[in-house]
């Protein structure tokens, strides 16, 4: 009996607890699907929820209100724009190709023959020459160089206008095709020409180190500080929930980041310099710069400059 008495007083009273029992009729068992008349009201959501509240539990209904971000989109695709034409390691030769030093040579022989020539057949002769080379080119190049001749040939256009309604269309036509030749040649030479090969045929031509340094540095930071530019309006972007009101406060915070970035890149561009002792002196390659098939190309601008006196003869 005292067992039975010890084990009764662990076995909790359901009138004490004030709880009945729907549906068990004398019995001492609740059947499936009873449910306890005196549970709390917070019960039925922590059934749905588990431990959770009905708050939490509740899918969120914020809705922020559209923003116009037209601005930071286009901001992003003008520095991308930008960053695609100068791509540093975008300068890929052919087989076929002349040396950086003898490719150099050759475009300013080119350019300064088309210009200074008097006779339109030798402006088309040269015409006819890029257009082969530019043939030859992958069509992503080649539209970049199409691109880039023909806004040049019609802002020229455009400025002989005046020439063209006084009657001079010929020199309009003249000055038109020569433009387009010339910028088509130095395209041509950009796109085909590693950066660092450029680099070191200044050198070989003596370019003074101090102007090297400072195109091979300025052109350089414009990419690495147009992508930090373009990765911030990018965050920006992602991050801006709602409306913003104070779009100005945006172009503060991207040029603050810019210039911040641009300090610590110099200190650590120096502290580079001062590591592998470089003192600011381009070493060129030499006699390894120049190829075996630059003699054919030197004897092709020959041809072509005997063909220019030959013709400027004519005039």
């Amino acid at each position: 009996m005292g067992a039975v008495a010890r084990a009764g007083a662990c076995v909790p009273d359901e009138a004490s607890a004030g709880l009945t029992v729907d549906g068990g009729a004398g019995s001492g068992s609740a059947p499936a699907g009873a449910r306890l008349s005196g549970a709390p009201a917070e019960g039925a959501g922590r059934a749905r929820g588990g431990d959770l509240p009905d708050w939490l539990v509740d899918p969120p209904r914020y809705d922020p209100p559209r923003d116009r971000d037209a601005f930071v989109a286009r901001s992003a695709l003008s520095i991308a724009s930008v960053l695609g034409r100068f791509r540093l390691d975008d300068g890929r030769p052919s087989p076929l190709s002349p040396s950086a030093p003898a490719k150099l040579i050759l475009g300013l022989a080119c350019i300064l023959l088309t210009s200074l020539s008097r006779n339109y057949f030798f402006v088309l002769v040269m015409l006819a020459l890029v257009l082969v080379r530019a043939c030859l080119l992958p069509s992503r190049k080649l539209a970049r160089v199409a691109s880039v001749a023909g806004a040049a040939a019609a802002l020229t256009a455009l400025v002989m206008l005046p020439a063209i309604l006084l009657g001079q269309s010929h020199s309009a036509l003249l000055v038109g095709t020569k433009v387009l030749v010339s910028v088509s040649i130095a395209m041509i030479v950009a796109l085909t020409t590693p950066f660092n090969e450029i680099t070191g045929a200044l050198r070989a031509f003596r370019v003074p180190n101090l102007f090297i340094l400072t195109i091979d540095m300025a052109l350089k930071n414009i990419v690495s500080l147009g992508r930090i530019a373009l990765e911030v309006l990018t965050s920006l972007r992602l991050r801006s929930v709602g409306r913003n009101r104070d779009k100005g406060a945006s172009i503060g915070g991207t040029a603050g980041v810019v210039l911040l970035k641009s300090k610590e890149a110099a200190e650590v561009t120096y502290a580079s310099m001062e590591c592998r002792g470089f003192e600011g002196e381009y070493v060129s390659g030499g006699r390894g710069q120049w190829r075996a098939h630059d003699a054919a190309w030197a004897a092709a601008l020959a041809a072509l400059v005997a063909l220019f006196v030959y013709l400027q003869s004519l005039v």
